[in-house]
């Protein structure tokens, strides 16, 4: 009986109770008011909940009074064992092993699809991440955002949203001129711009564009030519750099698109702000009221020199998202950005979004490597490519995901690249490897999925491990709403453990010459379902499971 299943069995057993307490009264409570949590303590059975002390005063009654009446009336459900009242009125519920093993069936049975769920239905999302400057390779930084990221447009996606991921590209500016004039420099042999950009990639952009388009010195604007080449080279290279970490964009917003036009959609923006309500001219600049919203001064958009602001940029970006169906909008921020927390939630504001609901900013912590070993093309960096030909996409990916992105993180690639237990990739992995092992020898001793008996799963191993592959739905749709999918990665840690204790006690192929029974076949159903979801959730995380290992 999965927790919804019950959830909807308790709501009928509190309306009756309701009913005949207080006859013509409803109760009013929802799916969404029953709270079924797996107790801390296996020991104390497979679910529990507090509806008795949630809902005790409004029927008149005691919680623990309340709690005896639920469990008299939940113990005569099909497919619970036993219900017991704790404390103040805890209720905790055991099911019976038949009624807790067609989980396994279920989970086989959905396939990939086990896990998903429809929480986030009929949100668009707009998730903006990495969005590193065009003008050098990415680094350490992006890397930790580029895999959390797209962890969490999978997290959302798996949970019913329509998610965008979006990639912001600074295409514009006085940063772009600078970085044309490097490569331009690297090309002729001159001296590099003494606020220009350095490292061997320069060189090498330089003899890429040079070979791509011989005589482009004789251009009429060489410099902007040759930044609009290296541009491209170097985009391209981010792109790629990227999809080895298996991490894929839907859009790619060019910041020169909000400078194009007449008017420019930054021109448009900032009318369209005006008409808010938020736009007024002081001190011969053009500022918007943003300390309406929270913000701890108000922004000028517009110098007066006539030359617009980055907020301006900010402003224009933030408006074409919602003109493009996106509801909510997610950022995400390397640690030096704090302080674009409350602008941009007081820009959502001005625009007349609401700041708390439809905007969302989050900020990552720094990343640090032990034994960093700096670019050798792009100077005092780490880069992405060199940090995963070091310590490999999935080790790489899923030690920046198993830790909440606000917490400083410190790699070790020496663990990182064991194959031992102490390297939590690894541990996850070799339980799914170990799950299509299994699966093999079961095949090759004769033992099918032929017949099925749920209620053989009764040891105490196969309990604690249905327990958790039941919670999975809810790790997932839990991770997509707090935007934390470390949360799944922990989960399946401890799905691993439990599959490891379980293979030291439960045999799925006979032993010796022993004949095949059908508990071997029932418990080759509860292997294959673990597989499945350990499956499932290292996908959710863009982490690969190997077959063997």
């Amino acid at each position: 009986m999965s927790p919804d299943a019950l959830a909807t069995v308790l709501l009928s057993v509190l309306d009756a109770i309701a009913d005949e307490k207080r006859p013509g009264e409803p109760l009013g409570a929802t799916l969404a008011d029953m709270t079924i949590e797996r107790p801390r303590n296996r020991d104390h059975g497979d679910w529990a909940t507090n509806a008795a002390m949630k809902f005790a005063k409004k029927l008149g009654t005691n919680p623990r009074e309340l709690a005896q009446l639920i469990a008299d009336q939940l113990g005569t459900v099909d497919g619970i064992a036993s219900v017991e009242v704790a404390g103040p009125g805890f209720i905790n519920i055991r099911l019976d092993a038949a009624a807790a093993g067609l989980l396994a069936r279920s989970i086989v049975e959905a396939g990939d699809e086990y896990g998903r769920n429809d929480s986030q239905a009929g949100n668009s999302i707009n998730l903006e991440f990495v969005s590193g400057n065009p003008t050098g390779p990415l680094h350490i930084g992006h890397t930790r955002w580029a895999a959390l990221g797209d962890s969490m447009g999978r997290l959302l996606e798996a949970s019913g949203a329509t998610v965008a991921r979006e990639y912001y590209v600074n295409d514009a500016g006085a940063q772009m001129d600078r970085f044309g004039a490097s490569v331009l420099a690297a090309i002729t042999g001159a001296d590099a711009p003494e606020d220009g950009y350095k490292g061997a990639y320069i060189d090498e952009l330089g003899r890429k564009v040079l070979a791509g388009r011989p005589g482009i010195l004789d251009e009429a604007d060489p410099q902007a030519a040759v930044r609009d080449a290296a541009y491209e080279l170097q985009l391209a290279e981010i792109k790629e750099s990227l999809g080895k970490f298996n991490v894929h964009f839907d859009v790619w917003f060019s910041e020169r698109d909000l400078h194009a036009g007449d008017p420019s959609l930054i021109d448009q923006a900032v009318e369209r702000l005006r008409d808010e309500g938020h736009v007024y001219d002081a001190d011969d600049a053009v500022w918007v009221k943003t300390t309406d919203f929270g913000d701890d001064k108000d922004r000028v958009i517009r110098r007066g020199n006539g030359i617009y602001t980055y907020f301006a940029a900010d402003a224009a970006y933030y408006l074409n998202k919602g003109d493009r169906g996106f509801q909510h909008k997610i950022y995400l921020l390397g640690a030096d950005h704090h302080g674009y927390v409350h602008r941009l939630k007081a820009l959502a504001g001005s625009a007349g979004d609401d700041p708390e609901k439809d905007i969302e900013v989050l900020i990552g912590q720094l990343v640090s490597v032990n034994g960093a070993r700096l670019s050798k093309r792009a100077g005092n960096i780490i880069e992405l490519d060199d940090l995963r030909d070091w310590i490999g996409t999935d080790a790489l990916r899923y030690s920046l995901e198993r830790f909440p992105a606000d917490s400083p993180l410190s790699l070790d690639p020496e663990l990182l690249q064991k194959r031992t237990n102490d390297n939590p990739v690894f541990y996850v992995q070799y339980a799914h490897a170990r799950t299509h092992n299994v699966a093999r020898n079961a095949a090759d001793s004769g033992v099918t999925r032929e017949h099925f008996q749920p209620e053989l799963l009764e040891h105490e191993t196969e309990s604690a491990l249905l327990g958790a592959l039941q919670e999975f739905p809810r790790i997932v749709a839990f991770a997509a709403e707090i935007r934390e999918p470390h949360r799944v990665a922990r989960y399946l840690e401890e799905l691993a453990g439990l599959y490891h204790r379980w293979y030291d006690n439960c045999r799925v192929t006979p032993k010796g010459d022993d004949e095949v029974e059908t508990v071997h076949g029932t418990r080759l159903w509860l292997n294959d379902a673990t597989g499945q979801v350990l499956r499932n959730g290292l996908a959710l995380l863009g982490v690969s499971a190997p077959e063997r290992m």
